[in-house]
């Protein structure tokens, strides 16, 4: 389907005597270059298609090569669906980030997905508070879990948000306050900080990179796996932020990458992002989806109509599969 804005007249009708002007619908996305080197990655004449829809906040999105899929999460519904082009949203694993028997509202469900060096699904549960592998391979999936890590030094994470991974499959995960039901007041809430955290793939140790980051949420290697980039969904500082890695893959050297412009009225906070094979950021943020290089500049930006919570390459890095808080949408890049 095309969602471009059509040349065509608005549409009249006439009911009893009066004129009914319907005006042309909103096309989903709209694309500005503010550098020549958007278009190479980005086409003037890009289009976007709904995918599915009718979640209460999608989140997540993870493209499946190998099964021709794309896995998101509903987080208030603790679900995760699958996508698929024949079949299109099917449940795919519920329970999916909340196994408690307690009856709880909030963000309870899976956050973030990631697929291993070795092929397995890992998932932030927010309900459980846990990082934790669907126990199943990805075509016999159900909601059995190993957890991986779900505490610091004694005390609970909050709600593992996002993840990425060293290529030797260390781990490393956001832990906002999201999934609590009262934020940052919850009761249930342990550490005093929101952290950054490794989870080691030799012996599962737990390692506390940073907390110096107030609402930690997207994160991301560059090419090389030298650096990374940690969004702070944060209205009062809406930035996102570079660590280089030492030889122990600790974060140093922290640098403000890029800061989004909030206006009075805005419409998300930096969020989920991807980077690609070249370096270039696809970050989720105010209005839609930042595009910029690999030194923080920006090239041009993907506004979307609606809140965009995080994004997903396909294999090929030509199209980007959004969440789009109550649906989900594919972005034909080029």
């Amino acid at each position: 389907m095309n969602y471009r804005r059509t040349a065509l007249a608005a549409l009249i009708l006439t009911l009893g005597g009066f004129s009914i002007q319907a005006q042309p619908k909103k096309p989903l996305i709209t694309v500005k270059a503010i550098d020549p080197a958007f278009n190479k990655l980005v086409s003037k004449n890009a289009k976007a298609e709904i995918l599915a829809e009718g979640f209460v906040w999608s989140e997540g999105p993870l493209w499946i090569e190998s099964d021709q899929m794309l896995l998101f999460s509903d987080v208030k519904k603790n679900k995760i669906y699958k996508w698929t082009r024949e079949k299109g949203k099917q449940v795919y694993l519920y329970p999916s980030g909340y196994t408690g028997k307690k009856i709880r509202g909030g963000e309870l469900g899976s956050n973030g997905l990631g697929l291993s060096p070795e092929g397995k699904l890992i998932i932030c549960q927010d309900g459980n508070r846990a990082v934790v592998t669907m126990d199943a391979p990805l075509d016999k999936y159900k909601p059995k879990y190993k957890i991986l890590a779900s505490k610091y030094n004694g005390l609970k994470f909050d709600s593992p948000n996002d993840l990425d991974f060293l290529d030797n499959g260390d781990i490393y995960f956001t832990d906002p306050p999201y999934g609590l039901e009262k934020n940052v007041d919850d009761p249930l809430k342990e550490a005093k900080y929101q952290g950054v955290y490794r989870i080691a793939k030799k012996d599962g140790k737990v390692t506390l990179l940073t907390t110096e980051i107030t609402r930690p949420n997207g994160i991301a290697f560059f090419p090389g796996q030298k650096r990374v980039l940690i969004a702070n969904s944060d209205p009062l500082k809406p930035d996102w932020y570079v660590y280089d890695l030492d030889k122990d893959g600790l974060l140093i050297n922290k640098k403000t990458f890029y800061t989004a412009k909030m206006p009075k009225e805005y419409n998300g906070v930096p969020d989920g992002l991807k980077i690609d094979k070249q370096g270039n950021v696809f970050a989720t943020g105010p209005g839609g989806i930042f595009v910029l290089n690999s030194a923080g500049k920006l090239l041009g930006k993907i506004s979307v109509d609606d809140l965009a919570s995080n994004c997903s390459f396909s294999a090929d890095q030509k199209s980007l599969y959004v969440t789009n808080n109550h649906r989900v949408i594919k972005i034909t890049l080029r």
